[in-house]
């Protein structure tokens, strides 16, 4: 499909860029309010921590210096309270721009049906992702989550970083799209392809505890480049070494920065897009919103992330040639 396929008409734009001028006059008060209140709310918190550490060393043992512990603990303490002094004095232009974003996106996406929008909620689909398709974790984060009906089947997208380890050590096991979507064809089982990385040598470990077998498209490229799962071998072997492995070509050549991963679990099907981009983002709250440089993208970013899944999705479906990929399907 090609871009504009997915832009709203000249009625709805004309919509959208009377709701962006009336969001132009809140942010710009939302701008003046957050420049006084950032130097005001972290000022004060750098001088209540001035004042403390001379009053602690007014009445301190004469011995002991600026950098020792107590003294150390207050400024940590300073710098802390500082930095969530610095997000409370943003809250009016967060709150700003959380609320114009739930108002624009389902205004922008007239391509999607019954859309339902949410900001950092655990997706419903997610506890079905299989946790195959991204390794082992033991936190997760979401950012926001878009639900709705694209062509003729039910879909949930969103943002998600999920990560091993707490603090500094921690690793990260995905960040960025998953989409997940109702299969043409429920397969009988899990099956998954992910990239061969060193990321995710630990979970390998655990292949044989989870029964998951590995299997080979036949494509040399493609074999050295991913890594094929299933504990359904006889299932998905047709898939692996015919539909599978067109997808997974043409999405390398539609998402080359991070490969692609593809998980099957009965009906539930998972597209997995690393990315560090924010597909839906509004600009900083200094910067003026423009229809052309801030909301059109989002469209385009949506709707090719919507089309990549309707063609992954033809993955399982039967058919009695038993050659039609996401190539075919696109030039159609």
């Amino acid at each position: 499909m090609e871009t504009a396929d997915f832009m709203p008409d000249e009625a709805v734009i004309s919509g959208i860029r009377k709701d962006i001028e009336r969001y132009e006059a809140q942010r710009a008060s939302a701008v003046r309010r957050v420049r006084w209140r950032v130097p005001l709310f972290v000022g004060l918190a750098l001088v209540a921590v001035v004042l403390i550490a001379w009053l602690f060393n007014t009445v301190a043992d004469p011995n002991e210096q600026w950098l020792s512990t107590p003294h150390v603990f207050l400024y940590v303490l300073g710098l802390a309270a500082s930095i969530l002094l610095y997000f409370q004095a943003r809250r009016p232009a967060a709150r700003l721009q959380q609320s114009f974003r739930q108002t624009l996106l389902p205004m922008i996406f007239g391509f999607v049906r019954d859309m339902r929008y949410q900001h950092g909620g655990r997706p419903n689909s997610f506890d079905r992702l299989p946790r195959e398709a991204v390794g082992s974790f033991n936190r997760q984060s979401f950012d926001d989550v878009i639900s709705g009906r694209y062509e003729d089947f039910p879909f949930e997208l969103y943002e998600a970083e999920l990560r091993e380890g707490s603090g500094k050590g921690s690793t990260r096991a995905f960040r960025g799209v998953i989409v997940a979507f109702e299969a043409i064809e429920p397969f009988p089982g899990i099956l998954v392809a992910t990239r061969r990385t060193n990321a995710v040598i630990g979970f390998f470990r655990g292949i044989f505890a989870s029964k998951m077998q590995q299997l080979s498209s036949g494509v040399a490229e493609l074999d050295a480049a991913y890594g094929f799962r299933s504990d359904n071998v006889e299932a998905a072997r047709p898939l692996v070494t015919g539909r599978l492995a067109r997808a997974l070509q043409w999405l390398g050549e539609t998402w080359p920065d991070d490969p692609a991963r593809v998980a099957l679990n009965g009906g539930d099907g998972f597209l997995l897009l690393p990315q560090t981009k924010n597909f839906f983002e509004l600009p900083d709250i200094s910067v003026p919103l423009d229809y052309g440089k801030h909301v059109a993208p989002m469209i385009s970013d949506m709707g090719a992330l919507l089309a990549t899944a309707a063609l992954v999705r033809k993955i399982g479906a039967k058919d009695e040639a038993g050659r039609a990929g996401p190539e075919q399907d696109q030039q159609s």
